[in-house]
């Protein structure tokens, strides 16, 4: 059986070759987006379950929630780029930066929209996860949209020329 998957040399040369620096950015920041939100999902979960070494954070008794850090984040790629040059702001840890920043904010929207602590309110929190999720899903799918195609025809291109290569075994296989 052949395997269908593509090399990491054909995916990183196709993620080079497909997408232009602004493309690199964008598809960066969406994955960074959706890795740090389920993370934080998985990670909030475990701290409420009790689960695993982590806990809330507090300073003076004070929780500090995650999007202070999502503030953080996005104050510093807003320097890169009102004062970095090209090369700093196409820069991978930038996009990084920000879709991860974008996600520590995104994920306490609730409370920064009711200015209460109603993080774990049933209320409308389930319809975020999952439409965060979805959007999140759906913009890293078409953020890497070409750097898919050509791994699609990568892969066509190499069963075609499997099959070519079988043809004239079975050609003489006839003809005697």
């Amino acid at each position: 059986m052949t395997n269908l998957l593509p090399s990491p040399s054909a995916v990183r040369r196709a993620y080079h070759e497909e997408l232009g620096p602004g493309q690199r950015s964008a598809l960066l920041s969406w994955l960074a987006f959706t890795g740090t939100f389920a993370g934080l999902r998985a990670l909030t979960y475990s701290i409420r379950e009790g689960r695993g070494p982590f806990r809330n954070l507090s300073v003076g008794g004070a929780h500090l929630h995650h999007y202070m850090w999502g503030i953080g984040l996005l104050s510093a790629v807003g320097q890169v780029a009102v004062r970095g040059d090209e090369r700093h702001r196409r820069h991978p840890a930038v996009a990084v930066s920000y879709g991860s920043g974008l996600a520590l904010i995104v994920d306490e929207f609730a409370l920064l929209l009711d200015l209460k602590d109603v993080y774990w309110a049933k209320q409308g929190r389930i319809s975020i996860d999952i439409g965060i999720g979805g959007i999140a899903t759906t913009g890293a799918y078409f953020a890497a949209l070409p750097v898919l195609r050509r791994l699609r025809r990568d892969l066509q291109d190499k069963a075609d020329s499997r099959d070519k290569a079988d043809l004239p075994d079975k050609a003489a296989d006839h003809s005697a």
